[in-house]
């Protein structure tokens, strides 16, 4: 089990600039850097008006919005060209969505097939584009890397409005202009937005330099994409992002989109209650599930549509694939565990693979790995174009692209973040890959440990569990990368009752009694922590829990959420 700690305590004088608040709310602003009234007010009281920033204050924005007005008033065929995961295919929603509300028809959309050709831009799409007319490409949450595909463009006189997020490589695109606040030189205040939060930044470019009879306000209904970008690509909630995501969220709720209200009685959530969670957890997956399993298009056509017999054929179809996903993963980790069991004590690193397995589930499965077996996990499979692709997680020993640069002679790319990543094996490197990662480990384990204590924010009582200290953290959401939820240690609680539920009965819900005879549950899904750390009945506990609200059959209830048993 990973260790927690209190957090240090707050003065006396870092309190004061807070004290118009209540102490629990003084203690989680301060522990998210929230340390003055006006950051304060800004934080809990979000302004779309006033947080929002002036999409000119983008590097190219000007050069950008100047290239759309032109496509319009000549009316030149544009074509949107997105992501296939939940971040592109909202951005590509929206920008869809917009041409629509102004009028404009002559546009398409098109999002590349995960298996058949790769991420990013690709010269085979674009020489197809090109040839059925395109004039004026948008890219949403991609292209930023692809300079020979961009070229390829421009050789055909076809311009490209670039819009991403990722960090650029040493060499840019040759696109018409690039909208990217990570490239270098741009100093827009919020750098971290996601690729359809570039992609909105344009539509407010646009519409600040013509509103094209579009009423005022009437874009922020494209906020739900938005919003379900920015929360489902786990940028950091902070600034400008916390907006999206709190107007985004907003809008979710009461957005008239029929797919997404379909998706919803499908999976049994109440959508004026939709949360960060249902995002995260239900609805994310599944439009991930299309590049996955199928078609991203599909997820486009369920987001996209205003037919309601449309929307029930998606998202009927996109749950199906999603259940099949699932059970592929389940399969493929069963299968996984056979092959590593028998070697596991003497293994530092989990590396394995198998050309039937497809690379696009691989980080689903690795995740599983880590958790249970608490070691860097590198696995690989064979995409549809015959490449060697793979996918890495790390148990917080070792960056992963610190071990992937130790091996780049028998890569032919790689990237990612200290905690997981991907990369492409060279066909005659793929039976050194083991051994060479292995090494690599041995050697840089420990020089760059990214584990972070878990921390919980505060020692409280069971008696705590109240309406009024739950309406005390929501005013903190929505909770996500970089504004964690709030976490609870419960010293030495008696459980009260045991249940299991759920298939193959995975879950489980332990209740206790507080000092005035109230049940209080908590649930520990798929129940690690439990089966972990034996309990039973009148066991004393040290419970670690976030406080959440569950609508489960549309009754508000008051719960705990397990994290930990210490």
């Amino acid at each position: 089990m990973q260790k927690y700690a209190d957090r240090p305590l707050v003065a006396d004088k870092e309190r004061e600039p807070l004290k118009q608040y209540p102490e629990l709310l003084q203690e989680l602003l301060i522990a998210r850097g929230v340390i003055n009234t006006l950051d304060a007010e800004a934080f809990l009281n979000p302004d779309y008006d006033q947080h929002v920033h002036d999409p000119f204050l983008m590097m190219g924005m000007e050069r950008a919005v100047s290239r759309v007005g032109k496509a319009i008033m000549e009316n030149e065929p544009i074509v949107i060209y997105s992501d296939y995961d939940c971040d592109g295919i909202p951005g590509g929603v929206l920008l869809h969505d917009f041409f629509n509300m102004i009028g404009y028809k002559n546009v398409s959309n098109y999002i590349p097939h995960r298996h058949e050709e790769g991420y990013g831009v690709n010269k085979g799409a674009l020489l197809k584009l090109i040839d059925n007319g395109a004039k004026l490409i948008i890219t949403v949450d991609c292209g930023i890397t692809d300079v020979e595909s961009i070229a390829y463009a421009k050789e055909r006189n076809v311009d490209v409005i670039l819009t991403d997020h990722h960090l650029p490589g040493a060499t840019l695109p040759p696109a018409y202009v690039i909208l990217n606040p990570k490239q270098e030189g741009d100093t827009y205040p919020e750098p971290m937005l996601c690729g359809s939060g570039v992609a909105f930044k344009l539509v407010q470019g646009v519409l600040a330099q013509n509103r094209f009879g579009l009423k005022k306000g009437k874009e922020k209904w494209l906020l739900d994409m938005v919003g379900l970008a920015t929360i489902a690509d786990m940028v950091p909630l902070k600034g400008e992002n916390r907006i999206f995501a709190h107007f985004g969220l907003a809008v979710l709720r009461k957005s008239p989109r029929v797919g997404l209200q379909k998706l919803c009685r499908l999976m049994k959530i109440n959508q004026r209650y939709l949360t960060e969670d249902d995002i995260g957890f239900m609805i994310a997956p599944r439009v991930n599930a299309a590049s996955r399993m199928d078609e991203p298009m599909a997820a486009f056509r369920l987001l996209a549509t205003i037919d309601e017999a449309e929307a029930d054929l998606q998202a009927r179809h996109l749950n199906k694939i999603n259940d099949q996903r699932k059970g592929i993963v389940a399969s493929m980790t069963r299968e996984i565990k056979k092959r590593v069991h028998n070697r596991m004590e003497e293994r530092e690193i989990i590396v394995t693979g198998d050309p039937r397995w497809r690379p696009s589930l691989l980080g689903l499965v690795a995740n599983s790995l880590v958790e249970e077996y608490n070691r860097p996990v590198f696995l690989w499979g064979r995409e549809g174009n015959n490449l060697l692709k793979g996918s890495c997680r790390s148990d917080g020993t070792v960056d992963v692209v610190l071990l992937m640069n130790e091996v780049e002679d028998i890569l032919l790319e790689s990237g990612g973040h200290a905690f997981a990543g991907g990369f492409s094996v060279r066909e005659d490197g793929i039976h050194m890959l083991e051994e060479k990662l292995t090494q690599a480990y041995r050697k840089i384990k420990g020089s760059a440990d990214v584990t972070q204590d878990a921390i919980f924010d505060r020692r409280i009582s069971i008696d705590d569990v109240t309406w009024e200290t739950y309406k005390l953290i929501e005013r903190l959401a929505p909770f996500g990368e970089g504004n964690a939820k709030p976490l609870f240690l419960f010293p030495n609680v008696v459980i009260n009752e045991i249940r299991r539920f759920g298939n193959e009965k995975a879950h489980v819900e332990f209740n206790f009694i507080n000092s005035f005879g109230k049940k209080i549950s908590a649930i520990d899904f798929f129940s690690r922590n439990s089966d972990n750390h034996p309990v039973e009945t009148g066991a004393s506990i040290n419970l670690i829990a976030s406080i959440e609200k569950s609508m489960f059959r549309n009754f508000p209830e008051l719960r705990l959420r397990v994290v930990a048993i210490a």
